[in-house]
């Protein structure tokens, strides 16, 4: 089985196009046949070592968490599923090893739903990761009707999702990027604002109001930069600045396998309230110029690989 693998931490010229054994299910898992896994800033942090301590790594590891593919085996005690089932998954595991860049893959059933109907197996595997987060963000954040919510690095695959979510729950919203992502912020529903120098006094312009709830998906510090702009008892969660949160009086948000809101996002997505943006699909063997162009910033949507 061809899989995408690195035996130390390094750059992206760690990573090596592999042959490894076939996997196996546990009890409670199924064999995916991978036919789309999308990848993610946090991959390339844990192949530099910047999770240890956190998540043990087992070489040689195999990264990515974002899988679409066909149930092709199922464990012993795994009825959620069947053969020929088509599925997609946020696949986390306890420890850094078997991940989704390879033709196959195990993965537990409490990572998996069955994928959106109305999505290729490209687009579905673009959603689980990002999607999660940003539910879980705007859920923790309690957004809700009326509320002004401002949603830091809007383009990104997460904030993405998020404006969406918060727009759904009845909020209106303001989102950073780039100027060449403005007319696409617009269209998921946010108020657009360039980041960077004066960045406080242009939120300020967008909603002189100030804001219920921020959510940042950026860190660099865009929590203080947003501080002062924060109402009083404003919520706010950061994916990067969980001490930041914290003295805010908000919280770190660390997504995790949940089956249940992959069921809800696939219902949203299908029912045409939630659009998936895909940057751009690689084969396998070029997983690492993919790698490559994650790292260097400012990608809109996600980058998928098709083995």
């Amino acid at each position: 089985m061809r899989a995408i693998t690195y035996s130390e931490f390094g750059s992206p010229d760690v990573l090596t196009l592999s042959d490894l054994p076939e996997p196996r299910p546990g009890p409670d898992s199924v064999v995916v046949e991978v036919r789309a896994a999308s990848i993610n800033p946090v991959d390339w942090k844990a192949r530099q070592g910047y999770l240890e301590g956190l998540i043990d790594t087992v070489f040689p590891a195999v990264p990515g968490w974002d899988v679409a593919g066909v149930v092709v085996e199922t464990g012993a005690d795994a009825p959620e599923f069947e053969v020929g089932d088509e599925v997609y998954g946020y696949a986390r595991k306890d420890v850094l090893g078997g991940g989704m860049l390879a033709e196959r893959a195990a993965v537990p059933v409490r990572a998996l739903a069955l994928k959106p109907k109305s999505l290729t197996f490209e687009e579905a595997a673009a959603v689980p990761l990002v999607a999660l987060t940003a539910l879980r963000g705007v859920r923790r954040s309690e957004v809700g009707e009326g509320d002004r919510v401002l949603v830091h690095n809007g383009a990104g695959g997460v904030g993405g999702f998020a404006i969406q979510l918060s727009r759904l729950a009845g909020a209106s919203v303001v989102a950073t990027a780039s100027e060449h992502n403005h007319d696409y912020l617009r269209s998921l529903g946010a108020t657009p604002v360039e980041y960077g120098e004066g960045l406080t006094e242009r939120l300020r312009a967008a909603s002189p109001e100030g804001f219920d709830v921020v959510l940042d998906f950026a860190g660099s510090g865009s929590l203080a930069a947003s501080e002062s702009t924060m109402r009083q008892g404003a919520r706010c969660i950061s994916v990067v600045e969980g001490r930041e949160a914290r003295r805010l009086g908000g919280h770190v948000v660390w997504v995790r396998p949940d089956a249940p809101g992959l069921v809800e996002l696939a219902e949203l997505i299908d029912a045409g309230k939630l659009k998936v943006e895909v940057a751009k699909v690689y084969p396998l063997e070029e997983a690492v110029e993919a790698y490559r162009q994650l790292e260097a910033g400012h990608v809109r949507g996600k980058m998928v690989i098709a083995p």
